[in-house]
């Protein structure tokens, strides 16, 4: 990568982490929010489930559904720089797409990935949830951050306002954990949820993460690769968008 385009990310990237550290609550909200969730709701899956499965389930539904709930993070970031019309003057500059998204993206996948690393690791220190497999989790969840990542931007590119991106996060997220089967195991929902799940990347997220705990790599691997998949095409289309014919980065 040239010097240049180097220097013009670490600037972008600076810009964009004081812009959320300016902006705290809803990055604190997604942080809180799932702890107080997992907390209230895993003595109810412990009583269905028993507390190995029950305490698992909580883990993977809360994680699942608050991370796509943070959807709003990446998105969020992009519509503020449209909506303050600052966006016209960074496409104004030398900065190509890919850096602007690039620069966006840094710090919401390091936010998406504190808030999975948070969940884990009070699960892990507070409700005795094991990790055998530390490393499959790992790559699941990074993999899992960068669907999010990918769908975030391109709905942040599409939204038009604060209130349409809004709806969609709020909406599509828990349409998408629960079709996903994350809150509600699949087995105890109607039997058509089962065949439109897997057109859900919530299914793919809590279909890895329990192979993640239980040791299977070939479905941790498999639901990697349709994650990667998501983020690639989500972010070519975010791509597509944000250039126009001339080349250059293009009015939203």
């Amino acid at each position: 990568m040239p010097r240049e385009s180097v220097a013009r990310l670490a600037v972008l990237v600076r810009h964009n982490v004081l812009l959320m550290a300016r902006e705290p609550g809803p990055v604190l909200s997604r942080m809180i929010l799932p702890l107080v969730f997992i907390t209230l709701l895993r003595p109810l899956y412990v009583t269905g489930q028993g507390r190995t499965a029950g305490t698992e389930q909580a883990v993977v539904g809360t994680l699942v559904t608050f991370s796509l709930l943070a959807l709003s993070i990446c998105g969020g970031a992009i519509l503020t720089e449209r909506l303050g019309q600052t966006w016209d003057r960074l496409r104004a500059t030398t900065l190509r797409p890919v850096e602007l998204l690039v620069g966006k993206a840094v710090p919401a996948f390091a936010a998406l990935l504190a808030q999975q690393f948070l969940v884990v690791g009070f699960a892990v220190c507070v409700l005795g949830l094991r990790v055998p497999h530390p490393l499959l989790l790992l790559g699941l969840l990074l993999s899992w951050s960068c669907a999010l990542l990918g769908l975030g931007t391109l709905l942040g590119v599409l939204a038009r306002s604060l209130g349409a991106l809004s709806a969609s996060f709020d909406i599509g997220g828990m349409l998408l954990s629960s079709l996903g089967g994350a809150l509600v195991p699949l087995a105890a929902l109607p039997p058509w949820v089962a065949d439109v799940a897997p057109a859900s990347p919530g299914y793919w997220a809590a279909r890895g993460m329990r192979a993640a705990l239980s040791g299977d790599a070939f479905a941790v691997a498999e639901s990697c690769g349709t994650l990667l998949g998501v983020a690639l095409v989500c972010g070519a289309a975010a791509s597509v968008r944000l250039v126009g014919r001339s080349g250059r980065t293009v009015a939203l």
